[in-house]
């Protein structure tokens, strides 16, 4: 990555950031963009710019960050509601629809996406693509139990499964699961229909595709940050 392009991928992180206001619940992501915008949120609040902010991280890692950066963290139950969540993507389409897990925290991502009033997600424009798929495998979270019965339904569905390894073992989330990476090709047809498929299997515990999640995209260029949010079913530029 060049300097500049280091520099824009910071600032679209930071800008995301700004967004955040006094007496917010904020959801922090996970993944090199959006740490930008938790260490933004951090300094905006030791320096008093922001009063009364409450966090909740998409992951462990997450987590440890934002308390050594001294942001107040909330409960594992989520006990109240987020009002905006920050977080990165590993492909987005140009209706704003997403695949995230490239990381492995996909479940506790979508959990807190879902239970957030405003889903900001800030990328590199090398994450851009015309349809879901096209260069980012399907990360799939799957019990371990019978993890290869589930292995046989995703290569029913199309797709090449290749179970997610770490250091030659078997990786395992936050949550102990495992991750099967299903790469359709040339690209996933029918997002919509795959997702609901994969939601209605026992032994699937969450899968990457966020569909009509993402409200606002923040996109850092080589050359310039742009923002971008869903409407009519297709992203606008603002």
């Amino acid at each position: 990555m060049t300097d500049d392009a280091a520099r824009f991928k910071q600032q679209a992180g930071s800008q995301a950031a700004e967004l955040v206001e006094s007496g917010m619940v904020v959801g922090l992501g996970t993944g090199s963009t959006a740490i930008f915008a938790t260490r933004r949120v951090a300094e905006r609040l030791h320096a008093g710019e922001l009063r009364d902010i409450v966090a909740i991280a998409t992951s462990h890692a997450t987590d440890a960050a934002a308390r050594e950066l001294g942001i107040p963290m909330l409960t594992d139950d989520i006990p109240r509601e987020i009002d905006i969540t920050i977080d990165g993507a590993d492909e987005v389409d140009p209706a704003l629809d997403l695949i995230k897990g490239g990381g492995g925290a996909l479940l506790r991502e979508k959990i807190v996406a879902q239970a957030s009033r405003r889903q900001v997600i800030v990328v590199d424009e090398s994450k851009l693509s015309p349809r879901l798929g096209t260069h980012w495998p399907l990360p799939v979270e799957v019990l371990a139990f019978g993890w290869r019965s589930q292995a046989r339904f995703l290569e029913s569905l199309g797709a090449v499964v290749t179970p997610r390894k770490s250091n030659g073992e078997l990786y395992r989330t936050d949550q102990g699961n495992m991750i099967l990476d299903s790469r359709f090709s040339p690209f996933i047809h029918g997002a919509p229909v795959l997702a609901h498929a994969l939601g209605a299997r026992a032994g699937i515990i969450e899968h990457g595709l966020f569909i009509g999640i993402a409200q606002v995209l923040i996109v850092a260029g080589v050359s310039r940050v742009r923002h971008m949010r869903r409407g009519s079913g297709a992203a606008v530029h603002v």
